[in-house]
């Protein structure tokens, strides 16, 4: 029982991932913002899909976040995440991205972060 529901939700995942990346895609002047958020972390990439390369990163788990933020799951921590990730790429000189949640929904931290970035002047 446990593997067929561990099976659907996989299918599920897959099919919401594919959906979403059939429509949206990153170039060099306007990267992918791709948001993971697993149980302890939320990671977040900028990626030029047509180069097939990572711009910049910012992640929960890093040492330097985790001084600043003891806890790395909750709103506040993804606030921060997102102006971090806004002030990486604004010294990469870019203002502009396209803004992919990935499986999660919109809302929560996931909300948190894509107005933190919104905040600190990123435009998507």
């Amino acid at each position: 029982m446990l593997k067929e529901v561990s099976r659907v939700k996989k299918q599920r995942e897959q099919r919401i991932r594919k959906r979403l990346r059939l429509r949206i895609s990153g170039t060099a002047e306007r990267p992918r913002v791709y948001v993971f958020k697993s149980n302890r972390y939320v990671y977040v990439q900028a990626v030029d899909d047509a180069a097939g390369r990572i711009l910049a990163a910012a992640a929960t788990l890093e040492t330097a976040f985790k001084e600043k933020n003891p806890k790395t799951k909750n709103k506040d921590a993804c606030r921060e995440l997102g102006a971090l990730l806004a002030e990486r790429l604004k010294a990469k000189q870019i203002a502009r991205v396209v803004f992919d949640r990935g499986v999660s929904p919109y809302h929560g931290r996931i909300k948190a972060l894509a107005e933190a970035m919104r905040r600190a002047g990123l435009v998507f």
